[in-house]
Formats: C-alpha cells, sequence, structure tokens
C-alpha cells in the first residue's frame, strides 16, 4: 500500500458513518474525526509518513501489532487503547476500513444511548 492510500482508504471509510466530523482542533496537520465530540480517528504526517491512528480495544490491539509490522502502538496517545497504521506495509483496504470501524464503535458505544447515531451491536452486521 503506498502512502497516500492508507489515508484514503480511512478517509473513504469514515464517509460512511453516521455522525462521523471532521475537525482540526490541533492545527492544519492532523485530520481529527470526532461522532459526537468524541475522537475516533487521527490523520497526519507530521512524523514526515502518513499514519492512521484509531482507537483498538487492548488485546486486540496487542494482538495486530504483534501480526502486522505496519501496526505500532498509538503516536501520542494512550499506548493500550489506540494503535497507528503505517504505509508500506501489508497492510489490505479492508483491514483499514474494519479498523476504522471497530474505533467508531468503540467511542459509540460508550456514548449515552440517545447519543448515539447507530446501535453498536447490530451496525454493519447484515440482517439475517
Amino acid at each position: 500500500m503506498d502512502d497516500d492510500t492508507l489515508q484514503q482508504y480511512a478517509r473513504d471509510r469514515v464517509e460512511e458513518l453516521p455522525g462521523a466530523e471532521l475537525e482540526h482542533p490541533f492545527g492544519p496537520d492532523w485530520d481529527v474525526y470526532k461522532v459526537r465530540d468524541k475522537v475516533f480517528m487521527l490523520l497526519t504526517e507530521i512524523t514526515g509518513e502518513p499514519m492512521v491512528i484509531v482507537k483498538a480495544a487492548p488485546e486486540d490491539g496487542k494482538a495486530l501489532r504483534e501480526q502486522h509490522e505496519d501496526i505500532t502502538p498509538g503516536y501520542h496517545m494512550n499506548k493500550q487503547h489506540w494503535i497507528t497504521l503505517h504505509p508500506g506495509g501489508d497492510l489490505q483496504k479492508q483491514l483499514v476500513e474494519d479498523l476504522v470501524t471497530e474505533s467508531y464503535l468503540l467511542v459509540v458505544e460508550h456514548l449515552p444511548r440517545a447519543k448515539r447515531p447507530v446501535d453498536p451491536a447490530t451496525f454493519g452486521k447484515s440482517e439475517q
């Protein structure tokens, strides 16, 4: 995956998430995506390479870091709850989309029920 593709996959997925909004509270070098004023994804190139930073359950983040060289602890974030995706390796589009969605749902499930734009237990699951 080339440098631009990683962040583009993440941006494209965010467009499909209800209530997701882009802000720049840390300046123009940081794209901060929020749902109901809670951060679920950050994009930056501040280190010289485009990065995607998302929330992950601690056990999932640990497993992902062990499985993928291009996934590291969250850059400037809580290392237990955030991971950073780096371009250039074996990360597939579907994995990037899934990690963005999971980050979004982790934030949504901690919102008061009345503020949730989706039901995190059923969002994205097809009816059977």
